[in-house]
C-alpha cells in the first residue's frame, strides 16, 4: 500500500511508524489510569479532574516551542530530547503521592507528547512531500493503535501486580526503545521551494489567512473528536444504556476511527483529498442526523461517527502540506490550534447536556460538522483567489 524511493524512506518510515505507536500510548493513559492516580494521590475525581487542563497546557505550550526549534535544530535531535522528557514524566507519575507534582508532570507528558507529535508529522512532510499523503494516514493510524493498546496493558497490569504503575513503565519503555533507532537515521530537512518561474505551478502558498482557515479547521475537528470520545459514555447512560453498554460506546468509536484511518492510507491514493474530506463530512452530518432522529441504534451511530472522524485529520493535514509551505513553526501553530480545540469544545458540551439533556449531542455534533462545512468552502474559496492570482 506504501511506495518509498529509497531504502532510507523506507526504514526512516517505518521508525515513525514505531514512534506514533508509543506516542499513542502516551496519549491513551490518562483516561484509563485516572481512578487509580486519584487513589494514589489521594484526590477526588472533580479534583483529579485538573490533570486533563494541565494535560491540555502542556500540549499547546510544547506545540509553539517544538515548532520554533524544528525551524533552527536536527528534527532528530529535538525528537531525543522530547522523548527523554517523555520517559523521565512516565517513569515520575505513578509514584507521585501529591497532585500538585502529579499536576506538574502531566503538564510536562501533555508537553513532549505533542512535540512527539507535531515533530514526527512535520518531519514525515519533509521526507516524503508532495508524495506524503498516504505515509500520514498510516502515521495516524498508528497513533490511533497506540491509543488503543493502552487499556489493555492497564488490564494485564492488574490482572498480574494489582498495581497500575506498570502500565506506565511498559509505556515509557516502549518510547525509549525508538530513541535508539531514531538516534542512527539523518534527519530530513525542510524543502525550498523553486524560485524559478517555470515551476510557478509548485509553488506553495505564503498566506496568513489560508494559515488561519486551517487553523480553525483542525480545531473545530479536534474538538468534535474529543467531544464525541469524551462525552458519548455519559450521552449513552443519559439514553438509557447500562454503564457497560454505554463504555462500550467510546471503545467502538475507537476502534472505527482506527479501521478508517487503515482505510484511507489506499483511498488517497485512488481520491482527491476534497473527495475525502467531503466523504467524511458527509458521513458524520449523517450519523448524527441518526443519533439524534433515533434512526441508528447508538452502537452503529459510534462506529459511523469513528469513521466519519477517523481521515479527516491526516487528509487535511497532507492537503495543508500542498498548500503551504509547513515550516516547524506552522505545524506548531496547528497542533497549537488542534489543543485549544480540544480544551474548549468538550468542555462547553457538560453544561449542554445539563441544560438540554441528551438530545443536544447530536445537535451539537451536527452544528460543529457543520461549521467545519463552512470552513471547507471558505478554504476552497481561498484557494481559488491564490490561484487565480498567481495566473494559473
Amino acid at each position: 500500500m506504501l511506495h518509498f524511493i529509497s531504502a532510507y524512506h523506507r526504514r526512516l518510515t517505518w521508525t515513525y511508524f514505531g514512534l506514533f505507536i508509543a506516542i499513542g500510548m502516551t496519549g491513551g493513559l490518562l483516561g484509563p489510569a485516572l481512578p487509580h492516580l486519584a487513589a494514589a494521590s489521594g484526590s477526588s475525581m472533580s479534583q483529579i479532574a485538573v490533570l486533563f487542563t494541565a494535560r491540555a497546557v502542556g500540549n499547546m505550550s510544547g506545540a509553539i516551542v517544538t515548532g520554533l526549534l524544528m525551524d533552527r535544530f536536527n528534527g532528530h535531535r529535538v525528537l531525543l530530547m522530547m522523548g527523554v522528557l517523555a520517559v523521565a514524566g512516565l517513569a515520575l507519575a505513578p509514584l507521585s503521592p501529591l497532585l500538585v507534582l502529579l499536576t506538574l508532570l502531566f503538564m510536562l507528558l501533555g508537553f513532549a507528547e505533542v512535540s512527539l507529535n507535531a515533530g514526527g508529522n512535520t518531519l514525515l512532510l519533509w521526507l516524503h512531500r508532495d508524495a506524503a499523503g498516504p505515509n500520514v494516514s498510516a502515521l495516524h493510524f498508528c497513533f490511533s493503535f497506540g491509543n488503543m493498546l493502552t487499556p489493555l496493558i492497564m488490564i494485564a497490569a492488574l490482572s498480574l501486580t494489582g498495581q497500575f504503575h506498570l502500565t506506565f513503565w511498559i509505556v515509557a519503555l516502549s518510547v525509549a526503545a525508538m530513541l535508539w533507532p531514531l538516534s542512527r537515521f539523518a534527519s530530513p530537512t525542510m524543502p525550498t521551494v523553486d524560485p524559478d518561474p517555470a515551476t510557478l505551478a509548485a509553488l506553495k502558498h505564503r498566506d496568513p489567512l489560508l494559515l488561519g482557515l486551517f487553523m480553525l479547521l483542525f480545531s473545530i475537528y479536534v474538538g468534535i473528536e474529543i467531544t464525541f470520545a469524551g462525552w458519548v459514555t455519559a450521552y449513552g447512560a443519559l439514553s438509557g444504556l447500562t454503564t457497560e453498554q454505554a463504555a462500550l460506546l467510546a471503545t467502538l468509536f475507537w476502534l472505527a476511527l482506527s479501521a478508517g484511518r487503515l482505510l484511507a492510507i489506499p483511498l488517497l491514493r485512488v481520491c482527491s483529498p476534497w473527495q475525502v474530506l467531503a466523504s467524511c463530512l458527509a458521513l458524520g452530518l449523517g450519523a448524527s442526523a441518526g443519533l439524534h432522529f433515533n434512526w441508528l441504534p447508538l452502537s452503529l451511530g459510534a462506529l459511523l461517527f469513528g469513521l466519519s472522524a477517523s481521515a479527516f485529520f491526516p487528509t487535511l493535514f497532507a492537503l495543508c502540506n500542498q498548500a503551504i509551505v509547513m515550516r516547524g513553526r506552522t505545524t506548531g501553530a496547528i497542533f497549537t490550534a488542534a489543543g485549544s480545540g480540544a480544551l474548549i469544545i468538550p468542555s462547553l458540551t457538560g453544561p449542554l447536556l445539563d441544560i438540554a439533556g441528551a438530545r443536544a449531542f447530536p445537535m451539537l455534533l451536527a452544528a460543529l460538522w457543520l461549521l467545519i462545512a463552512l470552513g471547507l468552502c471558505m478554504l476552497a474559496f481561498r484557494l481559488h483567489q491564490l490561484t487565480a492570482r498567481q495566473g494559473l
